[in-house]
């Protein structure tokens, strides 16, 4: 995409009169060479792909191949048909999809990566949810999912979206803001809202670590893209409203990049910090790996990051 950042993209949508997801198709047409409708059926191909993945879970109890996650889609959305959640339907159901796509990509089952695979579920969460509770209609869907794709290649562009990189923020945090930008375009908010509300889901994850139990994407993961889910809607719902980000997306892109170059290599995706780190982190880690692919010899991960400190009275020495 040759947009190089937010306010570029404001000011094409604006000097074109269209939509950041017009917009978007409009420039893969240019750059790709391929037809309106190859690229558009090729969108509609990972919305069947998202309706899969948000969907299995919570029909059947999908575990995932280490044992560390699964059922709890299942389990939200039994939940959910009690009628009696605290958050309602749409929240419940958004964390349950989310949680759906990690369980099923955790069990080597098929997923959009949008924009990692350890973030895959806030998207697809998202939009089915947006379908189902207020009857978005599929042509809609697609447009939100081409403006959610510009606001993410804009990300891509200007910072990270790796774990590695960046952090959580940088996946869970990406995610999250194309997950606000679509559902503020599929309910006829201006391009100007869409990054809106992404700036804002930006500047409630800044700083977020990426600490995997085990190196696998499982724990904390699928819980946090439940969290991003939520966190997408509500950044959307309180744009809609008319409420604004005093700091730019572009600014909030910036910062976000910063803070993750910041981090420690422990708390990116490296297994070692974090929650990884902690006593029970250590210990999934052995039963899943059975003492393989320990580090021992790593000071990092043995006493920079050893939650479990005398003073907390760890005997084991």
């Amino acid at each position: 995409m040759n947009i190089k950042n937010g306010k570029e993209l404001l000011k094409k949508c604006s000097e074109n009169n269209m939509s950041i997801g017009e917009f978007i198709l409009q420039q893969e047409m240019e750059e790709s060479g391929a037809s309106r409708e190859e690229i558009y059926n090729r969108m509609v191909e990972n919305l069947r792909v998202m309706e899969y993945s948000t969907s299995k879970g919570v029909k059947e109890k999908v575990i995932s191949v280490s044992g560390l996650i699964g059922g709890d889609a299942y389990r939200l959305g039994k939940y959910l048909k009690n009628g009696k959640s605290v958050a309602g339907n749409v929240m419940v159901k958004a964390m349950s999809y989310a949680l759906s796509c990690s369980e099923v990509n955790a069990s080597m089952g098929k997923i959009v990566a949008c924009p990692t695979a350890g973030a895959n579920g806030i998207l697809p969460a998202v939009m089915m949810t947006m379908k189902e509770e207020h009857d978005i209609e599929e042509h809609d869907l697609i447009m939100g999912l081409f403006a959610s794709a510009g606001v993410g290649a804009i990300i891509a562009q200007n910072a990270t979206i790796s774990g590695a990189e960046g952090g959580c923020q940088a996946e869970c945090g990406s995610a999250a803001a194309m997950a606000a930008a679509a559902v503020v375009e599929m309910m006829g908010g201006t391009p100007e809202m869409c990054l809106n509300a992404g700036a804002i889901v930006f500047k409630n994850t800044l700083g977020l670590v990426c600490d995997p139990i085990a190196g696998l994407v499982e724990v904390p993961c699928a819980k946090r893209n439940a969290s991003g889910a939520v966190s997408a809607i509500t950044a959307a719902d309180m744009v809609l409203a008319g409420v604004t980000s005093r700091i730019p997306f572009d600014d909030t892109v910036a910062a976000m990049y910063s803070i993750g170059k910041s981090m420690p290599e422990a708390l990116r995706e490296t297994g070692i910090g974090g929650l990884a780190g902690t006593k029970t982190g250590k210990k999934l880690k052995k039963e899943i790996f059975g003492g393989k692919n320990e580090k021992s010899t790593n000071k990092m991960n043995d006493d920079t990051f050893d939650t479990d400190s005398k003073e907390n009275g760890d005997s084991e020495n």
